[in-house]
């Protein structure tokens, strides 16, 4: 299926790129988020009429994205759980609880924006986490998992 973007997707290409993404892909993630649209004529006409619109768009997403990497840059968060005494987790600590503890501290980030590469964390300890807001603009967040007393 080829695919107008309508906005920068990592990993594919930039607003107004024609590319070629798998069937499920496009249908069931890129055109429901408005990420793209099909590539026929009368899309591709649409979009040209639509380009300057569609990138000012864009540029004041990127600008919000930035404002929001700004705040969060360097900001440290603690999140306490039963531990055992070797430091072991009884359970695990992700995304979710990274939200919770952001939205404790005033701070708004969807779930789906924490990149945690290495999955959930089941140790005590510091911790880097990518927080990715747009394409281009990610910001790094401390976790401190501390042995709950």
């Amino acid at each position: 299926m080829q695919v107008i973007l309508l906005e920068k997707v990592t990993n594919l290409g930039q607003l107004g790129d024609v590319v070629r993404v798998k069937d499920g892909y496009g249908r069931n993630y890129l055109i429901p988020k408005g990420k793209a649209k099909r590539a026929t004529t009368t899309n591709l006409a649409e979009f040209e009429t639509r380009r300057h619109e569609l990138e000012k768009v864009q540029a004041n997403v990127l600008v919000n994205a930035r404002a929001r990497a700004a705040s969060l840059e360097g900001v440290r968060i603690e999140i306490v759980q039963k531990a055992g005494v070797d430091g072991r987790l009884f359970g695990s600590v992700g995304a979710t609880d990274i939200v919770e503890s952001l939205k404790v501290k005033g701070i708004e980030v969807d779930k789906h924006e924490i990149r945690m590469p290495e999955g959930h964390f089941k140790q005590v300890g510091e911790y880097d986490v990518v927080v990715s807001l747009h394409a281009d603009v990610q910001a790094k967040v401390i976790v401190a998992v501390i042995a709950e007393s």
